[in-house]
């Protein structure tokens, strides 16, 4: 173990040559990043979760009450011990075939079969109420750290000089705000990570995922090799737009259609411009041109501007997806009725519906239920439903 960790913290990956971690030991003049400074933030994210269940409960609750938000979730499936031991045993997403097997075997037709699977998909997925509690503490949070972010910053020489981030490093001490902002920024992000597999499970489960792991690599990596200043704007950055889409789907789920299209197209241009132009510009090129020219490249540069450049394809993929939903509604002529969070980065798993679905069931599955009571009460292996279910699917 002594061997892994001494090759793990190799100082010719980590720092600059002719830099040991014997010259960025706290002193009592300066006080610099510490690998050990990270430990607490598991800890804190457990808080930080513990947090986000209070305010769901005692805040959140009570303000979706107020908009007159009701936890009713989507309407469930009819009962069905066949169809019940398919969804759970083989598959959620029956094909053509299967589809046809099951039509002759419960002489029901392939429409209601499908609107069977459908409902009982949704049946999994949360309520608005959940949905909308789960935007509200995000928003808060976003909205705090956003605001701590900029009143930190606008004191900070290296928000108006990015060079600044560079000079003198990394003998550049840490200071009180840099620590406190680091630790909180890690903190929810690890919290997000654990409670990706709890939350919403939304179809962009994966990129998610990936988001956050390069997001928390990041910020280790930045706060590790004492490239905190520039993390600090990269952190900023980012979470000035994730107050504008978590507000946009509360009025979403509010059902303020307006106020909801309003925020999403600020949103829009806001994520556009400052993920496609000011971070390129701002960031990617101090981070890639004015450190190689102030302090030179290392090692685990190389990896920190590769994680930068990833969290850079990203966003071109969210951008691509906002612009086509955008296009796609103009095109239509349907901007009045657009609802754009049904296809936006964070919030792609709403309940799925049909215009032509009817939810009354046809005259041959009321005839068939009748029968299937039997064998319902035969297989109490198979049929009921997940009602404790709370997540939908994965695309």
């Amino acid at each position: 173990m002594a061997g892994i960790l001494a090759w793990f913290w190799n100082e010719r990956f980590w720092l600059p040559h002719n830099v040991t971690w014997a010259d960025l030991k706290n002193t009592e003049e300066a006080t610099f990043p510490q690998a050990e400074d990270l430990y607490v933030a598991c800890p804190l994210a457990f808080c930080i979760f513990m947090i986000r269940l209070l305010f769901e409960r005692f805040i959140g609750r009570p303000c979706a009450s107020g908009l007159k938000i009701q936890a009713n979730g989507p309407q469930k499936a009819q009962p069905n011990a066949i169809l019940e031991k398919v969804f759970t045993a083989i598959t959620k997403h029956p094909d053509e075939k299967r589809l046809e097997g099951l039509s002759k075997q419960l002489d029901w037709d392939v429409r209601t079969i499908q609107r069977w699977f459908r409902q009982r998909r949704n049946q999994e997925k949360p309520s608005t109420l959940a949905r909308f509690c789960e935007s509200m503490w995000r928003f808060t949070f976003y909205l705090y750290i956003f605001t701590y972010g900029v009143r930190f910053l606008k004191k900070s020489p290296w928000l108006w000089n990015t060079k600044e981030c560079w000079y003198n490093y990394p003998y550049q001490p840490l200071t009180v705000d840099i620590h406190y902002y680091y630790l909180l920024e890690l903190s929810f992000y690890l919290s997000l990570l654990f409670s990706q597999f709890t939350d919403i499970r939304r179809k962009d489960f994966p990129i998610m995922f990936l988001h956050h792991v390069a997001t928390i690599s990041l910020i280790v990596f930045s706060y590790v090799n004492n490239m905190a200043r520039v993390g600090t704007l990269v952190m900023c950055l980012h979470d000035a737009a994730d107050v504008l889409i978590e507000a946009a789907k509360m009025a979403n789920y509010a059902k303020c259609q307006i106020l909801c299209n309003l925020l999403f197209a600020m949103f829009a241009i806001l994520f556009i411009s400052s993920r496609l132009g000011v971070y390129p510009v701002w960031i990617l090129n101090t981070t890639l041109f004015e450190s190689w020219e102030i302090v030179g490249p290392f090692p685990s540069w190389w990896v920190f501007n590769l994680l930068l450049i990833l969290l850079q394809l990203l966003h071109s993929f969210w951008s691509y997806l906002i612009v086509k939903t955008a296009c796609r509604a103009i095109s239509k002529g349907k901007v009045g009725k657009w609802n754009p969070l049904h296809v936006s980065k964070d919030d792609c798993s709403d309940i799925e519906s049909s215009s032509d679905e009817d939810d009354s069931p046809p005259a041959n599955q009321k005839h068939h239920s009748s029968s299937s009571n039997g064998t319902n009460n035969k297989n109490h292996g198979t049929n009921g439903f997940l009602t404790g279910g709370l997540y939908p699917e994965e695309h």
